[in-house]
């Protein structure tokens, strides 16, 4: 029987009264949380979930936050809880789903994408890297270069797209893995963006095995499992929920609140104007979420993402322009290597600076205006004549 909306609120009391926050250390509750069914509602016994309607989640979290209990610091496991969970439900085997999931939803394993390549960003499907089977171990050995992998620096694991097949169509010889980011042959080197910081990373993969068993879906079958990852990690990225002014508009509308000398007339309706989008977009996402209730999720995380992109960027140029010489500070440009990204709690520089990666990161703008273009609005398809061509015979 599905569980209802009562259902769920007495089984999140019953939770916080056998494991109260104030004196249940933090992965005890969360693990305890897990085990309940209460840590993606929707998910299936066992793996965190109860089977309910994704909706309901919002049940659970609203009690839980009421009670001061603590979460599973989402941003620093945002790629393993928005891309890697998602498509390990969809493609996994139950060993590969009761082996992966929980502990990536504890926090205790972080995940990278090992997806782009120098060769391959905006065009993925023309990766390079390559997996050969060895047929005496039964292992995968992986040789190439991923580039701008978040948090490579921290992970356990990584979902990976490798070559196995080049004499098929770029689209059709690619096969999906889970990767051991502690096996050898794996390098991580740091890439030093504009911020200052180095939170992307390039990966290095020399001889790297790994066991079939971590093959995710059929051989063959990794562009159909990537599209699963990329169309969560859109959603993931532009379709965040958040409360009204959150984001970055919200650091915006305090210091316009709090510092009225630094008003104009023509800085007021650029503030008006953005403040409703990103109002609009909020709204958009939570009809977004309901609909990923109904199924997996489609193009239009796309256009969300594009919107964040867009967003961000103005909001951040009208904060650093209403600052005046103010917004010029940047306070700490360190090379450092932080594990999570935090837009709001830094100052205008860093946010100015960081908003430039929401247009590559994720899918770059121009690539997700032709999806929503193509998939979205119906609109005819760019020309591409490589697509029915062995990928080995593509100019490079």
């Amino acid at each position: 029987m599905t569980p209802t909306a009562e259902d769920l609120a007495a089984r999140t009391r019953a939770l916080l009264a056998a494991h109260p926050p104030a004196t249940t250390s933090r992965p005890d509750f969360l693990a305890a949380r897990f085990d309940a069914g209460l840590a993606w509602v929707h998910y299936p016994e066992g793996l965190g979930g109860l089977g309910a309607p994704r909706s309901l989640q919002a049940v659970v979290d609203a009690e839980l936050e009421a009670a001061g209990a603590p979460d599973n610091d989402p941003r620093r496991i945002g790629i393993g809880l928005g891309m890697a969970a998602p498509t390990i439900l969809a493609y996994g085997t139950e060993e590969q789903k009761r082996r992966f999931l929980r502990p990536l939803w504890l926090g205790e394993e972080v995940w990278c994408q090992l997806f782009s390549e120098p060769g391959a960003g905006s065009d993925l499907a023309a990766l390079g890297t390559r997996a050969v089977l060895d047929d005496t171990t039964g292992e995968w050995v992986v040789d190439g270069q991923k580039v701008w992998t978040s948090s490579a620096h921290t992970a356990r694991w990584a979902i990976l797209i490798a070559r196995t097949d080049p004499t098929l169509p770029k689209h059709r010889g690619i096969t999906y893995f889970l990767c051991d980011m502690h096996a050898p042959g794996v390098e991580v080197r740091p890439l030093r963006q504009i911020t200052g910081e180095a939170e992307f990373n390039e990966v290095f993969l020399t001889g790297v095995r790994i066991p079939d068993a971590h093959r995710l879906g059929a051989v063959g079958q990794g562009w159909a499992v990537a599209r699963t990852t990329l169309m969560n990690e859109r959603v993931s990225i532009g379709g965040m929920r958040i409360p009204r002014e959150g984001g970055m508009i919200g650091p915006v509308a305090a210091v316009w609140r709090e510092r009225p000398q630094l008003r104009t007339h023509a800085l007021h309706q650029r503030l008006l104007g953005l403040w409703v989008e990103a109002e609009v977009a909020r709204l958009t996402g939570e009809r977004l979420r309901q609909q990923l209730v109904a199924g997996q999720p489609g193009p239009e995380g796309s256009g969300m993402k594009l919107t964040f992109a867009r967003l961000n960027q103005e909001i951040s140029g009208l904060e650093v322009e209403l600052l005046g010489e103010e917004g010029l500070l940047y306070g700490d440009w360190t090379l450092r290597r932080p594990e999570t990204v935090d837009f709001t709690g830094r100052d205008a520089g860093y946010r100015y600076l960081r908003a430039k990666g929401n247009s590559i990161e994720g899918g770059t703008s121009e690539i997700l205006l032709n999806i929503v273009a193509e998939r979205v609005l119906g609109l005819p398809a760019e020309p591409r004549d490589d697509k029915d061509i062995a990928w080995k015979d593509l100019a490079r």
